[in-house]
């Protein structure tokens, strides 16, 4: 802290002079409601994208003894996302047995002493890949989704508002940002009928990204929302050979910080190629991914609302040291700027657990280190 009257007149000026820019809109916005989060991980392909729901395999995945880990490794919350298909039966019945796994994830966050974000994740009528998104076309979507919350909020409102918080719908992929800010302040006032005090989360249209921050709007002099952004740039990076991404045949290498791919490199590619990774050339390092996320961090400034980056993630297909890299400089901005965070994911192809099951203790020691 800058202790103001210890200082001449002149070197207050420079001192004041020389800050960074982006420490102006560093994030100062404390957590609602006593919902103190700053380390978390995505709890991804459990009870959302598993492939189906698959009875003891779904019991075992997730289970007390990795809370346990994780909060011994040092996080402090888990992210959980929920899809309706794991939850509902195409009759909007409850999967009872599905519900009991979500309760049990939350009992167990209170015995170690984390906090838990429900994230509603997968609609029926919405998936963040923009193939199923009935969602801004229909009424009656838009009343299923209203009802999956009220639903939820039945199932879990007997929990502190310093334990659980709500995201709204993760990714939202509309065709303009006022469908999706018209919805947001429908979801979010069904929740405040219901719960008050609740904490909720929301991000903006087109896939929760940084740069759409500017065209978010939230009902006014709620002070219980949380904003969240997603961050995966440079994208041909993070999702090299990713088997559900245009470029997923593309073989050569890629690299951090810098180019993720060189003009020479990218010349040696046929044109079919060269056009599906358009834009691999820019260059990217601390710097670019700071000012990137730094977009985010002055709408929350403007909006007096705190900040949380709810994912980031790099796939274990890249190089290693690069990717390790990659995280470090992630990490520090978001850290710099007192942004809450939650890696993606804990298994998988992200995870800081590896296919093999054993832990990337390099990669946790990276993200859990102050």
């Amino acid at each position: 802290m800058l202790k103001i009257y210890k200082l001449p007149i002149i070197t207050l000026i420079v001192s004041l002079l020389t800050i960074p820019s982006s420490a102006v809109f560093a994030q100062t916005q404390r957590m609602p409601e006593g919902f103190d989060i700053h380390k978390g991980v995505n709890i991804s392909h459990w009870l959302s994208q598993s492939g189906g729901r698959n009875g003891v395999a779904q019991n075992e995945y997730f289970t007390e003894k990795d809370v346990a880990l994780l909060a011994s490794k040092g996080f402090d919350h888990i992210r959980i996302p929920v899809e309706e298909a794991e939850l509902w039966d195409y009759k909007e019945e409850k999967y009872k047995d599905a519900f009991v796994l979500l309760h049990k994830a939350i009992g167990w966050c209170k015995q170690y002493h984390i906090r838990a974000i429900v994230d509603m994740h997968i609609l029926r009528s919405h998936h963040f890949d923009g193939k199923k998104n009935r969602l801004w076309e229909e009424s009656a979507s838009q009343e299923r989704f209203l009802q999956c919350w009220r639903e939820l909020s039945g199932e879990l409102k007997k929990y502190p508002t310093d334990l659980v918080a709500y995201e709204l719908l993760n990714e939202p992929v509309a065709d303009s940002a006022s469908q999706w800010n018209d919805l947001l302040a429908r979801g979010v006032g069904l929740i405040r009928e219901l719960e008050p005090k609740r904490v909720i989360i929301v991000g903006s249209n087109r896939y929760q990204s940084y740069a759409t921050f500017p065209l978010l709007k939230i009902p006014a002099n709620d002070k219980r929302i949380i904003l969240s952004f997603h961050y995966y740039n440079p994208f041909f990076f993070t999702h090299y050979k990713a088997s559900w991404t245009a470029h997923k045949d593309f073989s050569g290498p890629v690299h951090y910080p810098g180019a993720t791919i060189s003009q020479k490199e990218m010349a040696q590619q046929p044109a079919t190629i060269r056009n599906i990774l358009a834009g691999a050339t820019e260059e990217y390092n601390a710097d670019v991914i700071e000012q990137q996320i730094m977009t985010a961090v002055k709408v929350a400034q403007k909006l007096k609302l705190p900040l949380y980056c709810g994912e980031f993630g790099c796939l274990s297909s890249v190089y290693r040291k690069d990717r390790l890299h990659w995280y470090k400089d992630v990490k520090k901005a978001l850290d710099k700027n007192n942004i809450s965070w939650s890696v993606w994911d804990y298994k998988g192809s992200f995870g800081i657990i590896q296919d093999n099951g054993e832990e990337d203790d390099k990669l946790i020691k990276l993200l859990t280190r102050d």
